[in-house]
């Protein structure tokens, strides 16, 4: 997951750096499998490879945890959902990498819907009260969530109407009974540690939903490397920004332009008569380049090659 993100790095550092995808997002992939070629201006090929890599190392991780865990419910009839409990300003990022694995997202923001947890329960004096004051404030269309933790909860939630009551931190056996109380009044969540390793329980109790944070905030990362990295030399492809370079009229050209022949990147600037010398650094005098790069003939041009 997050091939066009890693691929966009590279190319916000240079639009003409192109990479070549061999796989997609949602593939499955293997130790030793190729799953892209980067062409580009090794600059900026050094410059954003961590920054690239580490986005898709995240992001392949947590696609590859989900679909682990996802597999474990596969003909249970539960839906499984990530939850905000994910790194600061990635969350985008991490919550599209759960889908890509066979996850479904939980709200992105408080915005998305009406969660009261123990702390508006409090504030608000009761699940009653808090149920209430929230229908009271959020559109008919908008589902009320409620997070409970006993069976005495469950049965004040319900009759208060809530439309999800979330099972949190309770014991399959709890569980259970919780979804027996409820009775197909209201859809259930299980929450609270839920992770690979135990969520082969949940399919037995018949909730609708099951949460979990481990999703995002515990999956490993996917080993992934940019190697072999391999220099090419320059090409017109890569360090050309302006294909078509007017050497003759050197003093009305001001920018970057390459030899027509070699691709070599040189600046151009309007100035006065110089001397210079030839060779493949410092300044020279001419007004355009051969195909190895150098000045030939004489002319107003402050030619540097960068």
């Amino acid at each position: 997951a997050g091939m066009e993100v890693f691929a966009r790095v590279f190319t916000l550092l240079d639009e003409q750096t192109e990479m070549i995808p061999y796989v997609k997002d949602g593939d499955e992939v293997k130790k030793g499998d190729l799953l892209a070629t980067v062409n580009g201006d090794i600059r900026v090929l050094l410059s954003g490879e961590r920054t690239a890599l580490n986005y898709l190392q995240r992001m392949s991780g947590i696609a590859t945890y989900t679909r682990s865990v996802a597999k474990l419910l596969e003909g249970s009839g539960v839906t499984l959902l990530d939850t905000r409990k994910t790194t600061p300003n990635c969350r985008v990022f991490e919550k599209y990498a759960v889908r890509v694995g066979g996850g479904c997202n939980h709200r992105y923001n408080l915005s998305d819907g009406v969660l009261l947890k123990d702390n508006h329960i409090g504030a608000a004096g009761s699940i009653t009260k808090a149920i209430q004051m929230a229908k009271a404030y959020a559109p008919f269309v908008r589902k009320i969530e409620i997070e409970t933790e006993t069976l005495e909860q469950v049965a004040e939630a319900v009759e208060a109407g809530a439309d999800i009551i979330m099972l949190d931190n309770m014991t399959p056996e709890v569980m259970k009974q919780a979804v027996a109380l409820i009775d197909g009044r209201a859809q259930t969540e299980c929450s609270g540690n839920i992770t690979k390793e135990n969520i082969a329980r949940i399919c037995e109790i018949g909730v609708d939903f099951v949460s979990s944070g481990a999703l995002t905030h515990s999956a490993p990362i996917l080993d992934i490397s940019m190697k072999p990295l391999r220099f090419e030399g320059a090409s017109k492809s890569h360090f050309c920004r302006e294909k078509k370079c007017d050497f003759e009229a050197p003093s009305k050209r001001r920018g970057a332009c390459c030899s027509e022949k070699t691709g070599r990147k040189v600046w151009c600037q309007s100035s006065g008569n110089c001397s210079g010398y030839g060779g493949d650094t410092g300044l020279h005098t001419g007004d355009h380049f051969n195909d190895q790069g150098l000045c030939d003939g004489a002319g107003t041009a402050l030619c540097k090659r960068i």
